[in-house]
């Protein structure tokens, strides 16, 4: 049986875009999906050609839906069931690569800091000064 319309937190879930349909609806209702151009409702009727923009943490994806499904299967038919636009892919690469360059760019200490070192922080992070 083929199914023309899906709803969209189901479509969501079954895609492997959140693990759990009421965290795709959670997110639906948050404003982090649009259908077209407009902000979906979690039972919104999903068909097959619709483009969706889903942000999800620092990540967006900008999606055409390619074929539609109700229950989740493994990862390579979720996979099969859109495809992300060259401009998102693209700019999804250049995020992540500048998150990779500010986290070199941040210093890391080489061990834990010893009990002075703890005292020192300590102090500092209260305010108090060393006698």
């Amino acid at each position: 049986m083929t199914v023309d319309r899906v709803r969209l937190d189901k479509w969501l879930w079954a895609a492997r875009f959140f693990k759990t349909r009421s965290q795709a609806a959670h997110a639906v209702k948050g404003g982090h999906v649009q259908v077209n151009g407009q902000r979906g409702k979690p039972g919104a009727q999903l068909r097959k050609g619709d483009r969706l923009h889903v942000t999800k943490g620092a990540l967006r994806f900008e999606l055409d839906v390619v074929d539609l499904a109700e229950k989740r299967g493994p990862a390579a038919q979720a996979q099969a069931l859109y495809e992300e636009t060259a401009a998102s892919v693209e700019a999804r690469e250049k995020a992540a690569e500048q998150r990779r360059i500010a986290r070199a760019a941040m210093p890391r200490p080489q061990r834990r800091p010893d009990r002075k070192q703890r005292r020192q922080l300590r102090r500092f992070k209260q305010g108090d000064r060393p006698e």
